[in-house]
């Protein structure tokens, strides 16, 4: 297999790697860019921002002036004549500071909301790379089967020759020909999956499922892991997502305290008097201007005291499910950094176990030098050989989903 030079980059998140491709093989980078572009999760925590973030100008009003039209069907009369008709117009204010509170209050709303497009984006980008990764993993397999496939069809050939000479049984060449069905079979199915995995890979894209997505040729796995600070996982968006719904409720609690506060109004009554035909003095028919000043005092409020106790709940609440998630946070994390390393020491191991099948290989067929071959024996040892093939694909698989788990959470 092809070394694949892996190089760290950024595109929300500092430390994020991906791998360049080699070939004609999509770079996963392009890949992962047009998921975070397209992908229609994304696109609606984005929306939710938006919507969250434009409810600041929803907030940041008064309450709506107050007009009333009166006529008196019964015209009391005065000393200056009698009212035809009345005028009223009013505006409560609330308190001071108190739509500053508010905008405040959205602010911070909006604020947790943009939390959840950054681990949206982390989320996917990390599920368009283990995707990607089940992809080559498939692809791989299939290309291992190919090899081994074409080397029974070698096997079988040999056999039949040793069959004309004497030294093979019919047997012999039935059970390859059985066992290159049978891999013929897993490689049959192994398309199927691919076909299944390629259409989760582009649905992940927002694009048609049929496109053809083309993986690496080989990876291995680096002779160095990069260093993890396990430091940053307290800065991650999950859990900082916590520390802006614990601001959140703070700023709740502070429009609350003005929201208990009174209100003040003002307003303007204007009456219309009809001159008394049967007097002349100055102010007959004088019409009446009566500017008016009013205070709401809320001497009931018990739903204010309620709510300032509801939002203490809250915050011990959220402080709960942050250090709970941060549990959860670190478990995963030291799980994935352990199977990383379990999937170095599976490797290896397959390496060497490789490596002694195939010089158990050799031995066999120097044996058959001197005039006789167990086919049996050939089975076997190509079976093994399979088996730790497999076996080095699925512990490559590992480590680069795990190195994924991993970038997601302390990156």
């Amino acid at each position: 297999m092809k070394q694949i030079k892996s190089y760290i980059k950024t595109v929300f998140i500092l430390g994020s790697i991906f791998f360049v491709l080699k070939g004609n093989a999509q770079q996963l980078e392009s890949l992962i860019a047009v998921a975070l572009t397209n992908n229609p999760e994304i696109q609606k925590f984005e929306l939710k921002y938006e919507r969250a973030s434009e409810q600041v100008n929803e907030v940041n009003n008064i309450p709506n002036t107050a007009f009333a039209v009166g006529y008196f069907v019964s015209e009391p009369e005065t000393r200056t004549g009698a009212q035809k008709f009345k005028i009223s117009a009013n505006q409560m204010l609330p308190w001071f500071g108190t739509i500053t509170s508010r905008e405040k209050y959205v602010n911070s709303l909006a604020e947790a909301k943009y939390e959840d497009i950054v681990i949206a984006k982390r989320k996917l980008m990390s599920s368009v790379s283990q995707s990607y990764y089940n992809l080559y993993t498939n692809e791989a397999k299939q290309e291992v089967l190919s090899e081994n496939i074409k080397l029974l069809e070698t096997y079988e050939t040999l056999a039949l020759t040793s069959v004309e000479v004497g030294k093979a049984s019919a047997v012999d060449v039935l059970r390859l020909q059985m066992r290159q069905n049978e891999m013929q079979q897993l490689k049959d199915v192994l398309k199927q999956q691919f076909l299944a995995e390629q259409t989760n890979f582009n649905n992940l894209l927002n694009r048609a499922n049929d496109v053809t997505v083309n993986v690496v040729d080989g990876l291995t796995i680096p002779s160095e892991d990069f260093e993890i600070n396990s430091e940053k996982l307290a800065l991650h968006p999950e859990l900082l997502k916590y520390d802006k719904l614990y601001l959140s409720v703070e700023q709740s609690e502070l429009l609350n305290q003005k929201e208990s506060s009174p209100m003040i109004g003002f307003g303007l009554d204007y009456i219309n008097v009809e001159k008394r035909p049967d007097m002349d003095f100055s102010d007959n028919g004088k019409d009446i201007l009566m500017p008016m000043v009013s205070l709401t005092i809320p001497i009931f409020n018990k739903k204010y005291k309620s709510q300032t106790k509801q939002n203490k709940l809250q915050e011990q609440e959220i402080l709960a499910q942050k250090q709970e998630r941060l549990n959860t946070l670190e478990t995963i994390l030291d799980k994935a950094i352990n199977d990383r390393i379990s999937s170095r020491i599976s490797y290896s191991t397959q390496t060497k176990n490789l490596k002694q099948a195939i010089d158990a290989e050799e031995i066999i067929f120097k044996s058959y030098e001197t005039g006789t071959i167990d086919f049996n024996d050939v089975l076997d040892i190509q079976e093994l050989q399979l088996k730790f093939q497999m076996n080095q694909i699925e512990s490559v698989k590992t480590y680069y989903v795990q190195t994924t788990i991993i970038n997601y959470l302390s990156n």
